[in-house]
């Protein structure tokens, strides 16, 4: 019973700690990343596709991501795409292959990055507290219904405030490596 419910915390945290690791690869540091782009949709055909699975997108230097499109009619679409998104990205098409140039951050929009970084680590430390209350609300019950003693209540809440702890390090270690990159010159 109480290893059901340390397991699904475990799992349902794991899957927190990939969300906001996948939230803060979308963040812009100063050099370029494909991850940038990937929360970014553009209308293929009428159905709204991720951009890597109608082009092929790669870092060409440290400042620049290149799309190639894998059919031509695509360019003006993912061009304009990329242009309403909220990354404050202006694309250079070159022919068939679309550039995008990172513009050089500066020290003040350095400092605000970091503190997104560090509002989307909050985020995920409050996604981790709700799953460990709602794994305690569960033992609650248990001990309700007579089915755990007041000992096994008092080991479980240990134990899940334990994994919360294990995870919630983990998403600081996240937080303050994506900081100091964001900070690296």
């Amino acid at each position: 019973m109480l290893d059901d419910i340390y397991k699904d915390a475990r799992s349902r945290m794991k899957k927190s700690v990939q969300s906001t690791r996948q939230d803060l690869a979308r963040l812009r540091t100063g050099r370029a990343s494909t991850a940038l782009l990937d929360h970014l949709r553009v209308d293929y055909y009428g159905n709204p596709s991720p951009l890597d699975q109608v082009a092929t997108v790669s870092v060409a230097d440290a400042r620049t991501i290149s799309v190639n499109p894998w059919e031509k009619n695509m360019v003006p679409v993912i061009e304009k795409a990329i242009l309403e998104s909220d990354l404050g990205l202006n694309p250079v098409t070159a022919g068939e292959i679309i550039r995008i140039p990172l513009p050089v951050l500066t020290e003040e929009r350095r400092r605000e990055m970091t503190r997104i970084v560090r509002q989307e680590g909050e985020n995920g430390k409050v996604a981790i507290r709700n799953i460990r209350r709602d794994a305690l609300n569960h033992v609650k019950e248990l001990l309700k219904e007579k089915e755990i003693s007041e000992d096994e209540d008092k080991r479980a809440h240990d134990q899940i405030q334990e994994i919360t702890d294990q995870f919630v390090a983990e998403i600081d270690a996240l937080t303050q490596e994506k900081e100091k990159e964001v900070m690296e010159v």
